[in-house]
């Protein structure tokens, strides 16, 4: 009787420890694990035969498609100024009289020459100026066209930062798991560990993904600025660092030398040179206000008679004609009196008003744009130092103590990973402090238009 009850317990215990395991809940399968591919660094940094900053401006200056649209402005001001020294042409005549149903008639040839004595000198001067307003412009087209690609070449080594910024982050934090996962495999180390630590590795992966986009972004816009082939392969030369230490080495011109400088701007050249433009087109529409000569001379051969008839020289009676020649010259003065092209002339003074007006905008700009670039440029490099000297390698130095400590077992996993966020704000905020220093030079290189 005993041997039977505790036999029915038995089957009662095992089906009722079958039941519940067939309702507890299964656990998800673990997805595979994520795979971290190595530094971007091969593909995407060159020391040797990358693009560096100055020939990126230097090839933006060659062929960039814009650029050489604008230059054509030069090759049009020079043709006008060639148009504006050419004399003008002679007037010719000629002209047939016939006596209807008679035999009398008359031709006449004429010429006539306009001297300009006072318009064309004034002409030409007005079109030379137009080619120096010409050259200052495009000039000043390369001074921004500089600035924009020195922009978009900092957008790319600024993406290119952020990823080798993330790639060192999961390279590390895919060492912890491999650890965390061989620990948990042998019992020493909970599953949660190894999926918080594996939720992570996949987070870094998903933003490096997004990052990398940026910077095959980032590389197709800096191509379509210097004027190559969006698909062409190109990778530069230094890091955003790099630029930036280097930069750093080079000290910020004094206010005093920069004041200066600022007045051989492309721009500020441009508005001294539509205000001698300005001048020019005045003494012109004065000029053409004012009296002038124009010879003429004609050659005239008439042929004409009578009815009546006379004695010949033979002696013969033979009609009344003779054959005159006539050659004539003079001089036609054109007289001022009421069109001395007044309405021109006092355009052309409005004219001359608005570009000293323009003239002083442009200085007044250049100086703004100067004292603000000082400034920035001074407080970004100071930024940049007091992150390298200091807040960096202490971040650096504290996740690896922490990452050492719990490889050790004597950490938790939380401070490693508040740690890692801790190191990635406090990288991020170094890319962005070097973005703002690069930007800052960039700005002030602008304020200066000294990109060469």
């Amino acid at each position: 009787m005993t041997r039977n009850v505790m036999s029915v317990m038995s089957a009662v215990i095992l089906l009722a420890a079958a039941r519940i395991e067939a309702q507890a809940p299964q656990s998800p399968p673990v997805p595979p694990p994520v795979r971290v591919e190595p530094l971007p660094a091969a593909r995407y940094l060159d020391p040797v035969n990358g693009l560096s900053l100055e020939n990126a401006i230097a090839l933006a200056w060659r062929q960039e498609p814009s650029l050489r649209a604008a230059r054509t402005g030069v090759d049009v001001a020079a043709g006008r100024r060639q148009q504006a020294a050419l004399r003008a042409n002679p007037t010719a005549t000629f002209e047939r009289r016939q006596e209807p149903a008679g035999t009398d008639n008359q031709t006449t040839i004429g010429m006539e020459l306009p001297l300009e004595l006072f318009r064309r000198g004034a002409r030409v001067d007005a079109a030379e100026r137009e080619i120096g307003v010409s050259r200052y412009e495009i000039a000043d087209r390369e001074r921004q066209l500089a600035a924009d690609v020195r922009a978009r070449y900092g957008d790319v080594l600024t993406a290119i930062r952020e990823l080798a910024v993330l790639d060192e982050l999961l390279t590390a934090i895919g060492r912890q798991l491999s650890l965390v996962g061989a620990r948990v495999t042998e019992g020493a180390a909970p599953p949660l560990e190894r999926d918080l630590l594996d939720v992570d590795v996949r987070r870094l992966a998903a933003s490096r993904r997004l990052r990398a986009a940026r910077v095959d972004a980032a590389f197709v816009l800096l191509r379509r600025i210097i004027g190559v082939d969006p698909a062409a392969p190109m990778t530069v030369r230094e890091t955003l660092e790099g630029v930036v230490a280097r930069e750093s080495a080079s000290s910020a011109p004094r206010t005093a030398d920069a004041e200066s400088v600022i007045l051989k701007r492309p721009d500020v050249l441009a508005a001294d040179a539509r205000i001698g433009a300005a001048d020019a087109r005045i003494r012109q529409s004065a000029s053409e206000g004012r009296f002038d000569v124009s010879l003429f001379a004609s050659y005239m051969r008439m042929d004409a008679g009578f009815p009546q008839r006379g004695f010949g020289p033979g002696g013969g009676v033979e009609r009344v004609r003779g054959l005159f020649n006539y050659v004539a010259g003079g001089a036609m003065v054109t007289l001022p009196l009421w069109n001395r092209n007044q309405g021109t002339i006092a355009a052309a003074r409005a004219e001359r008003a608005g570009a000293a007006a323009a003239r002083d905008a442009a200085v007044l700009q250049a100086q703004a744009e100067l004292a603000v670039a000082l400034v920035e440029d001074a407080g970004a490099h100071e930024a940049v130092a007091q992150y390298r000297e200091g807040v960096r390698p202490l971040a650096r130095r504290n996740l690896s103590v922490v990452g050492e400590t719990f490889e050790l077992g004597r950490g938790t996993l939380f401070d490693v990973l508040a740690e890692q966020r801790r190191f990635l704000d406090v990288e991020e905020a170094y890319t962005d402090a070097l973005r703002a220093a690069f930007e800052a030079r960039a700005r002030l290189q602008l304020a200066l238009g000294d990109f060469r």
